[in-house]
């Protein structure tokens, strides 16, 4: 991400970014291209029990633990979040997250409604983003295109999208992914803006509020 010098003095601190989306809405594709295109993010690794899928690499997409060590991961207070999806576990450590908002860095969670409200819940400054396609027609198409699911879990992620869609308005922002490249540069402009509310900035404020009584006293 590119600012000019006087914007720099602003972005010290890295804001936590919580995309969401229904499964096949392209929310990895559009993250991956805009880590790609931009040099201020980077991407939380989740933990899931759930089995790699053909090309995923553990402590690349996730980590890919066992249920007895991500529930070990919950008692230690190790997760900012978690929560179950179609039978597993998914949560977001910790230690990395804090390490890479306090450098500056956003940071992005690419999680499911239920940890995104909770995260939200936790960390007021959070900002919301939800991913979803033109229609409903849509998203079914592209779950059945990638060809990574049986029809079975086709259905339980459709049922699930239509339960998650009631969540929707609890987010800050909604991105309809009609053209990636377009969808892309919406959501960056969104996150850059967001680094200049007053909220993100009080230490700015306060100081300008200083500088002041020292200029006229």
């Amino acid at each position: 991400m590119q600012y000019a010098e006087g914007e720099k003095r602003m972005q010290q601190r890295g804001i936590l970014l919580v995309i969401s989306g229904f499964a096949g809405s392209g929310k990895g594709t559009l993250m991956k291209e805009l880590m790609n295109r931009y040099n201020n993010y980077v991407l939380s690794i989740s933990a899931t029990t759930r089995a790699p899928r053909p090309g995923e690499v553990h402590g690349r997409e996730y980590f890919f633990i066992s249920k007895e060590k991500f529930e070990e991961m919950i008692e230690k207070d190790e997760l900012l979040e978690h929560a179950q999806y179609v039978g597993n576990y998914y949560g977001t450590p910790k230690s990395y997250v804090e390490e890479q908002i306090s450098s500056g860095k956003d940071v992005i969670l690419e999680i499911e409604t239920q940890g995104g409200l909770i995260i939200k819940e936790k960390f007021p400054d959070s900002l919301l983003l939800f991913v979803m396609p033109p229609s409903v027609s849509e998203l079914h198409r592209r779950l059945v295109e990638r060809g990574t699911e049986t029809a079975a879990v086709i259905a339980s992620r459709m049922e699930r999208g239509r339960l998650e869609a009631k969540d929707i308005e609890k987010y800050d922002y909604l991105v309809v992914n009609d053209d990636i490249s377009e969808c892309v540069e919406r959501i960056h402009g969104t996150i850059v803006s967001a680094h200049f509310t007053t909220k993100r900035n009080k230490a700015i404020i306060e100081n300008i509020e200083k500088e002041f009584e020292t200029f006229l006293n």
